[in-house]
C-alpha cells in the first residue's frame, strides 16, 4: 500500500512522525485541538475540508498533493477519465480534481457536488483566484462575511485569498464546476 492509499487520518498521522513532530505541537501550530488531532489521525471522524486545510498548512502540502498519488515517469494524459479525478472532499462535499499527471500545472479544475445541508466547514483561504458556475441547484457562497445565494446557471469570480465558503442549505444537490489558479488548492 502506498502513502496516498492510506486512509486520511493514518496519513495524516505518518507525515506528523515523518516531520518529528507530535500531536500537541500540530495541535498548537495549526490552531486545532490536541484531541482533534488524535481522532483524526485515528480515522474516527472525518475533518472538514477547512480542517484539513489547516493541518496542511502546518505539513507545507496542498490538499491536491496530500490525496495524489505519487507521480510515476510518464507523459501527463490528455484525456482524464472520471475515475482518475482525485477525490479532496469530505463530509458530503465530493470535490474531484482533474489531475492528468503532470509535474507542474498553474490551473486546477474541480467537480464539485454538495449533499443537502453540506458545506465545506469554517473560512478557507489559500492564495490565488478562483471562477466558477454551478450547474445544478443552488449553494450559498460567503466571502470576507459577505453572503452571495446562487442558482444553477450562474458563476463566481472571487480572491481565494479572502475567507470564503460554501453551503448548501437546500433539499437538492448542488454541482459546481470550477477552476483555480495557481493550482495549488
Amino acid at each position: 500500500m502506498n502513502d496516498a492509499t492510506l486512509a486520511p487520518g493514518r496519513r495524516l498521522s505518518q507525515i506528523r512522525q515523518e516531520m518529528g513532530l507530535s500531536q500537541r505541537r500540530v495541535a498548537e501550530l495549526s490552531g486545532l485541538t490536541h484531541s482533534a488531532i488524535s481522532t483524526i489521525e485515528q480515522d474516527k471522524v472525518s475533518p472538514a475540508l477547512s480542517t484539513l486545510q489547516k493541518l496542511l498548512k502546518v505539513y507545507g502540502l496542498s490538499l491536491s498533493e496530500f490525496f495524489s498519488e505519487p507521480k510515476v515517469n510518464r507523459s501527463p494524459r490528455v484525456i482524464v477519465r472520471p475515475e482518475e479525478c482525485v477525490e479532496i472532499g469530505s463530509l458530503g462535499v465530493s470535490l474531484q480534481l482533474v489531475d492528468n499527471g503532470a509535474e507542474k500545472r498553474t490551473l486546477a479544475m474541480l467537480l464539485e457536488r454538495y449533499e443537502p445541508g453540506a458545506s465545506t466547514g469554517e473560512k478557507l483561504r489559500h492564495p490565488g483566484e478562483e471562477t466558477g458556475t454551478v450547474l445544478e441547484g443552488e449553494i450559498t457562497l460567503v466571502v470576507n462575511g459577505q453572503s452571495y445565494h446562487l442558482y444553477c446557471g450562474e458563476s463566481y469570480v472571487i480572491d481565494t485569498g479572502l475567507p470564503h465558503s460554501f453551503t448548501n442549505t437546500s433539499d437538492q444537490p448542488c454541482r459546481i464546476i470550477s477552476a483555480h489558479t495557481p493550482a495549488n488548492f
